[in-house]
């Protein structure tokens, strides 16, 4: 995010540094046609209304035109343009050589107006302005006419030219500015996705580490107690052992329960709030409205075999479903997907199965999806098998045992 904010800091400081030398330029050419009015010999009369068309233009451009440049607000604009055309036949009619003025008038022009068309067809009318001042000045004629007709078409050509460059500028800044926008709320939305994404791994982590050490621990304690105390009963020996074994017992299974807390607070909200079947469905019904592929739930076991479940068992069993529907999401261009859970021989497996664009298992894993996937399961004793081709879309299923210790 860092780099496209200074990218947009760039380009905007390259804009500001642009229009700061039309600015430039434009009070350049005022006191050049100031210092020609002056020393060019006109009347009284005409010299005053030459100094007059540069000081009413000079007025208008700092109060109206400049700021309509950085706004481009529509009645400014067209305020400012008709002052400066009325301006420009003045001075081209009272004094030809400021015909030069065309150039930054033309970038004016164009810097104003919202569309090509616009921008066209002032470009002409400026044309026509300086052309006309001219064969005033010249006592009309037509041997004036054809004199200044060349120049004209020649600078109705370059200003068209010119200002199709600067419209397709203008164009292309603005399209850039939307797209870093967009950039910005993706970035932003990425950003609230990974930390909730490491909130919840943390979580899951920490519920690891506790049911395998704390409360393995604590079973290990509850059931050695249990051993002594029976070993003890059966030798005879005195009830203050016996009532000491009892104690540590006691406090065993009072930590033990303390860390099934813990792991329960750790569960995935969905988890804690409805059955995995559920919250199975609800993630089915979810990713169907949001991409529109169908997505289909199979249970072959019911409600009571599902709560027979670890809490450890159903977190692992929702996150590898997870993992293969953002997969499906991102990758496999599917139309139909197929959810079974159910009980087997080996112990609980979960099958998702889609008729998506499949890839080669052979070929390596451009993420690292199907890897965490695999992890948490090995983790938990469980296999994951995943059935892929080309064309021939892909089935993943993930088998854990039921007959392993969990909490």
């Amino acid at each position: 995010m860092v780099v496209v904010e200074a990218s947009s800091e760039r380009s905007e400081q390259f804009w500001a540094r642009t229009l700061i030398g039309w600015h430039i330029v434009f009070w350049v050419l005022m006191a050049m046609l100031t210092v020609l009015g002056i020393t060019s010999g006109l009347p009284d009369g005409k010299r005053f209304a030459a100094l007059g068309a540069v000081v009413a233009l000079s007025t208008a451009y700092q109060f109206v035109g400049r700021p309509a440049i950085g706004s481009r607000r529509r009645l400014p604009a067209y305020a400012y343009r008709l002052v400066l055309l009325a301006s420009l036949m003045v001075l081209v009619a009272l004094l030809p050589q400021a015909v030069f003025l065309m150039f930054i008038a033309s970038a004016q022009i164009w810097l104003l107006s919202e569309d090509i068309r616009e921008g066209a067809g002032l470009s002409l009318l400026l044309v026509v302005c300086c052309g006309t001042a001219q064969l005033w000045s010249a006592g009309w004629g037509w041997e004036a006419f054809w004199a200044i007709l060349p120049w004209m078409l020649v600078s109705l050509v370059v200003s068209l030219v010119f200002g199709i460059w600067i419209e397709r500028v203008i164009a292309q800044s603005e399209q850039r500015a939307v797209l870093i926008d967009q950039l910005h709320a993706a970035q932003a939305e990425l950003a609230e996705v990974n930390h909730s994404a490491g909130v919840m791994a943390e979580r899951e982590r920490m519920a690891r580490e506790i049911h395998d050490t704390l409360a393995q621990g604590m079973t290990s304690i509850v059931m050695l107690s249990q051993t002594a105390a029976a070993e003890l009963s059966r030798n005879g020996a005195g009830d203050g052992v016996a009532a000491r074994l009892g104690q540590i017992e006691a406090t065993a299974r009072e930590n033990l329960a303390e860390a099934r807390a813990l792991v329960a607070a750790f569960t995935p909200i969905a988890l804690s709030e409805a059955t995995l079947s559920e919250v199975l469905r609800r993630q089915a019904e979810r990713f169907t409205a949001e991409t529109g592929v169908n997505v289909a739930v199979a249970l072959d076991l019911d409600d009571a075999e599902v709560a027979v479940l670890t809490q450890a068992q159903q977190v692992v069993l929702l996150r590898s479903a997870q993992e293969a529907l953002a997969n499906v999401r991102k990758h496999a261009r599917a139309t139909q997907v197929q959810i079974t859970l159910g009980i087997t021989d080996a112990g609980v497996a979960i099958a998702i199965r889609d008729d998506g664009a499949g890839f080669s298992t052979a070929a390596p894993s451009p993420g690292f999806g199907l890897a965490a996937m695999r992890g948490r399961v090995e983790e938990s004793g469980g296999t994951v098998q995943v059935e892929s081709a080309p064309g021939r879309g892909t089935t993943v299923q993930v088998r854990i045992p039921t007959s392993q210790e969990t909490l």
